[in-house]
């Protein structure tokens, strides 16, 4: 008869179909059943923290729910930083770990739902009669709030009989958000009036308009309004139209873009927390902007936010067209909203059945010049490599089908700035929800997994590097020739010696002995390329022309100046100093 732990794999499978993790003993019976009878597809990474960091990249990659799998006690709480991004992030994921017997802890016990509860995240426990179920309802609390989950399994439960697995039902998920109510339609329509009046026009996009499957429909709201565009970073790629698009906002931003930002004299914001890095701490928006913000947020996130609607970001952008487009009896967001709920990302926009005429703003200004970052020389004054045309470089080799995975620490600027990618989902800051930094490598294990076919690109510092090394074999194993490494190695943990060591704190504790990550990476079957000049990096684009099936994983050691300051980092030490 299949045990609890079989319960817990064989429903776990239905709905979810890659898992990571490191085997022990609190795990070994569920491992065994996912194996045995599942068609899950486990991959073993070499730190638990990977198992997390694998899940949440899987998911960013793919928007599709993962698993992580690990022991109780010590492999419990080695993914606790892991835990805490996925909640900062709102990443959906499920946890399954051991945990101790029903007769009460062991000396090596811990209280494992305290630990989770104080990085936000809930843990369900299964017992013998209610295991299918409980694993079921772990999965839809995941799903419906966005955060990641555990699923904990007793010691002396696991390998109970549990009789016949019961067929599961299909986790419930929540509708998208219409707005509703006299106040929703009347800020709808100041939101459509402004637009329509506005000369200067902007939209802004989140990671909760990608989420809500709103990229087609922003796009027609920015072709009625005439409205150049930008995005978060973690909504980059959102716009379809990218010759009125002015990329990145906020420290990641080229500095005529975020010019061109502060003219807009009407702002409407989808799907972004506009967080205070965004926001280029409060200097975004010139004074006499006009700012609408559109989420799923009871209210608004910023005190420059002067009219708000609360809901989905597809279903609003959607209404406003419809607004915008329509003749004035028309304006009535009832019909619309109604139709627009019904409706799933993948449904075409309002058919604009009538021109918005506009100040064509868009059509005057030069985006590509704005947009243009400063080029860098091929060497810094010290003498080491400038990050700024290493990664201008990089960029023209890599191939167009990638998916970038970063962890955190200073050069996150450089790829964010200089490399472009197709969507939000093919651009991920594993991390830097939580300030966190070590989470690189395995995030390459689950971007693989979901997108076998894309490159993926890691770009990580040596501090992160070292931190999360015991998944570098993970990460060249799953990736094979389908993945590249980019570390950007100045021998400093450059984050700390930008803020402090230039306050006259000492630095030695800031400063990392340089570390051959080329040897390293061949150590564990990759091939390793030491970059000290632009020239060397010619190597990545004869592997990017090579047969991913035959060619091996790619690690790009980039002896890089720590002189040379990221915009971001300047606008942070500005804040502070």
């Amino acid at each position: 008869m299949p045990s609890v732990s079989a319960h817990v794999a064989r429903t776990l499978a239905q709905h979810i179909d890659a898992v990571f993790g490191v085997m022990g003993n609190g795990n070994a019976y569920f491992l065994d059943a996912l194996e045995r009878q599942t068609s899950a597809e486990f991959t073993a990474v070499r730190h638990e923290q990977g198992a997390v960091v694998a899940a949440d990249a899987h998911h960013r990659a793919s928007g599709r729910i993962a698993a992580a799998t690990t022991t109780y006690g010590a492999g419990f709480t080695n993914t606790l930083t892991a835990l805490a991004e996925s909640v900062q992030a709102h990443i959906p994921l499920v946890l399954v770990v051991g945990d101790e017997p029903t007769s009460g802890p062991r000396p090596w016990d811990v209280d494992q739902i305290a630990l989770a509860s104080a990085v936000g995240a809930r843990t369900y426990t299964v017992g013998r009669t209610d295991a299918a179920a409980t694993t079921i309802i772990a999965i839809e609390h995941a799903l419906t709030y966005r955060v990641p989950v555990v699923l904990a399994i007793p010691y002396d439960v696991a390998a109970l009989e549990a009789g016949p697995v019961p067929a599961a039902p299909t986790p419930r998920v929540p509708a998208p958000l219409i707005p509703k109510g006299e106040f929703s339609e009347g800020m709808l329509d100041d939101i459509a009036e402004a637009l329509r009046e506005a000369d200067r026009p902007f939209l802004l996009a989140g990671r909760g308009a990608w989420l809500a499957g709103a990229g087609d429909a922003l796009g027609a709201l920015a072709d009625a309004t005439g409205a150049l565009t930008a995005s978060t970073a973690l909504g980059r790629g959102i716009f379809p139209a990218s010759e009125y698009d002015l990329g990145v906002t906020g420290g990641f931003g080229a500095e005529g873009a975020m010019e061109l930002v502060r003219q807009a004299d009407v702002a409407v914001v989808f799907g972004a927390s506009l967080n205070q890095f965004t926001m280029r701490f409060g200097e975004l928006f010139a004074p006499g902007t006009r700012v609408f913000q559109v989420d799923v947020t009871p209210a608004a996130t910023h005190a420059h936010v002067g009219g708000f609607v609360r809901g989905d970001a597809r279903v609003v952008a959607d209404a406003l067209v419809a607004r915008l487009t329509a003749a004035p009896a028309e304006h009535n967001f009832g019909a619309a909203a109604g139709h627009a709920g019904s409706a799933t990302p993948e449904d075409g926009v309002s058919d604009a059945s009538s021109e918005v005429v506009h100040g064509g703003w868009r059509e005057r200004v030069d985006v590509g010049a704005a947009r243009a970052y400063e080029p860098g020389d091929d060497l810094a004054a010290d003498g080491r490599l400038d990050p700024r045309s290493a990664a201008r470089r990089i960029a023209e080799l890599l191939p167009d089908d990638r998916v970038v995975v970063s962890d955190g620490g200073h050069f996150i600027g450089w790829a964010n700035m200089y490399w472009p990618v197709a969507a939000p989902d093919r651009m991920m800051m594993i991390g830097t929800a939580f300030q966190a930094i070590g989470q690189g490598w395995p995030s390459v294990v689950g971007a693989t997994r979901a997108r076998p076919e894309s490159t993926v690109v890691l770009t990580s510092g040596d501090g992160g590097g070292l931190m999360a090394i015991a998944d570098l074999e993970s990460a060249v194993r799953a990736a094979a020739g389908h993945g590249c490494a980019v570390i950007w190695n100045d021998a400093a943990y450059s984050a700390e010696v930008n803020l402090y060591g230039l306050k006259g704190l000492a630095q030695a504790p800031m400063r990392i002995p340089e570390v051959d990550f080329a040897a390293f990476g061949a150590a564990v079957g990759a091939e390793g390329v030491v970059v000290r000049t632009v020239e060397d990096l010619d190597r990545l684009g004869t592997w990017a022309a090579e047969d991913a099936a035959t060619r091996c994983f790619l690690l790009l050691d980039l002896r890089i100046s720590g002189d040379v300051v990221a915009p971001y980092q300047q606008e942070i030490i500005r804040v502070n100093s």
